[in-house]
């Protein structure tokens, strides 16, 4: 899905005055779908132990297909939304070539993923850190992949937040996968 980010637009309609602000991001047409998966764990399965850091703390392989023509990079976030204090960054990586189609398992080693960038993890450092919540309840890890019309300027060692606010306007389609950990 291409996504169309409107800067201070107003359209009349009939005497009616529709205004849309800055920020406000409207899909394009577009039949681009993704799809990511895993070896793994199945889309809303349990992440394994190993992938945890209560195991070998590696990341999972990660496949997709589906991406559109046009397509210049690839970006990953993978968040845990449920954290205690607010989504908690688990891995990005950036400008990955869109000529490949996967992340080998335990790519994340050397802080160049994938012939692309990785950035910071909620843990201030570069690279992958698996799962690792608090006992009790479940939850869970939401693997995003973006495919973007244009690589992003940014240095090596981005935080999510300056990734996404660089992709604003250039996403044409994504996929997500859902994990769930539970200690």
């Amino acid at each position: 899905m291409r996504l169309i980010l409107a800067t201070s637009l107003r359209i009349l309609v009939v005497g009616i005055t529709l205004i849309l602000t800055q920020g406000v991001i409207f899909p394009a047409e577009s039949s681009a779908s993704m799809d990511l998966t895993t070896s793994a764990f199945e889309n809303g399965g349990t992440i394994p132990e190993p992938y945890s850091c209560s195991g070998l703390n590696k990341s999972p392989d990660l496949v997709w297909k589906g991406v559109p023509t046009g397509v210049r990079s690839l970006a990953l976030i993978v968040s845990d939304p449920d954290a205690p204090k607010g989504t908690f960054v688990h891995w990005v990586v950036y400008n990955i070539d869109p000529a490949l189609k996967e992340l080998a398992e335990g790519k994340s080693t050397s802080g160049s993923a994938a012939n692309g960038e990785e950035g910071v993890n909620g843990r201030g450092e570069v690279g992958y850190t698996g799962p690792c919540p608090p006992a009790g309840r479940p939850h869970h890890y939401h693997f995003r992949l973006y495919a973007l019309d244009q690589t992003l300027k940014l240095k090596p060692g981005a935080t999510a937040e300056q990734v996404e606010e660089a992709m604003r306007g250039h996403v044409l389609a994504t996929a997500e996968l859902i994990g769930i950990f539970q200690r």
